[in-house]
């Protein structure tokens, strides 16, 4: 390890890094905008789900080399050759997670924004959606950090990213490039993934005041069963 490479390269580190961002990130956000209202529609008419969920799962079998290169000819050796593969690999993952989430909501509850006069699209949006929200996060949690690392694969077509710090390591018997390249992805992966958790939290107060008052009723269940002639005194 040639530690004195790393703030020589310092510029071409940076560069690569935010070009992976991109190229990671993106694809994830389009396959949510993408997956939401197709969940929407699969919830709605069920018999719409197992046929658009088997043509993701067809995609995401593909191999996302061979993807590139069938898009070469269309897009040319740009960005969007690497972006729209991903996207499609995204909804393999996400469109489960916005229909799962979706029917996880409790029908008491439609019921209830039912009878306070909710329509129908007033109760997805206000209702459905937040209380779904969970779910969708940890679904794009995945997406982003699979797109991340398969962003680096797009250097192989000539798109840069992290994948070139691979390459030209590998070709120079140069190891340090390697391990960077894996740190940074890596780290690229726990940033987004940490930004993620912070914006489901934000996106969902309510869930952390449940945490803490089950945290609470636990405690107090424990120190109640250690006091004498407590529940677990018999």
């Amino acid at each position: 390890m040639i530690w004195s490479w790393i703030p020589s390269n310092a510029g071409l580190i940076r560069q690569l890094t935010l070009e992976n961002a991109y190229l990671g990130i993106v694809p994830a956000l389009l396959g949510l905008v993408i997956s939401v209202p197709l969940g929407i529609a699969c919830v709605r008419w069920g018999w719409l789900y197992p046929p658009v969920l088997s043509a993701t799962s067809v995609l995401y079998a593909l191999p996302s080399l061979a993807l590139f290169i069938v898009l070469i000819p269309y897009t040319g050796l740009t960005d969007t050759t690497v972006i729209i593969p991903l996207t499609l690999f995204s909804l393999c993952v996400l469109l489960p997670n916005v229909v799962d989430g979706l029917r996880a909501v409790p029908d008491p509850v439609r019921q209830a924004a039912t009878a306070m006069g909710f329509g129908t699209l007033r109760r997805l949006v206000q209702v459905e959606l937040p209380i779904a929200v969970p779910i969708v996060i940890a679904g794009l949690r995945i997406a982003t950090v699979s797109s991340i690392s398969l962003a680096s694969v797009g250097q192989l077509i000539g798109v840069s990213s992290l994948g070139y710090l691979f390459i030209d390591g590998y070709q120079r018997n140069f190891p340090t490039e390697i391990i960077v390249g894996l740190v940074l992805i890596i780290a690229l992966a726990l940033v987004c993934d940490v930004l993620l958790v912070v914006a489901r939290r934000l996106l969902t107060p309510w869930q952390a005041g449940h945490a803490r008052r089950e945290i609470r009723i636990a405690t107090l269940g424990r120190a109640a069963r250690q006091l004498p002639g407590g529940v677990g005194a018999a």
